[in-house]
């Protein structure tokens, strides 16, 4: 009995690599309504984040007029900006640089 011939694989083009998706992100847009503490307060209870981190994303959004709260699939960065508006804050998804 012969051993059996190697099969010859063919080394893919980098045409052919299928790069991984870029993340989206959820921005927080400045608005004159919503109170610094109330901004704060959100990111906590929605995202989980601790006090600190809230405050640190609600002065971006302050001083910049906009912060990058959340980041991932298009789908949850879609669910984040709506709960965001539920919650009455400004906010859009971008694809991240």
């Amino acid at each position: 009995m012969s051993a059996p011939s190697p099969v010859e694989l063919d080394e893919p083009e980098v045409d052919d690599l299928v790069a991984p998706a870029t993340p989206w992100v959820t921005i927080v847009w400045n608005d004159p309504v919503n109170l610094m503490s109330y901004v704060t307060f959100v990111f906590q209870k929605y995202f989980g984040y601790s006090k600190k981190k809230s405050e640190k994303l609600m002065m971006e959004v302050h001083n910049d007029g906009k912060s990058a709260v959340s980041s991932g699939s298009r789908e949850e960065m879609e669910r984040d900006v709506q709960a965001m508006h539920e919650y009455g804050l400004w906010a859009t998804l971008e694809k991240q640089d």
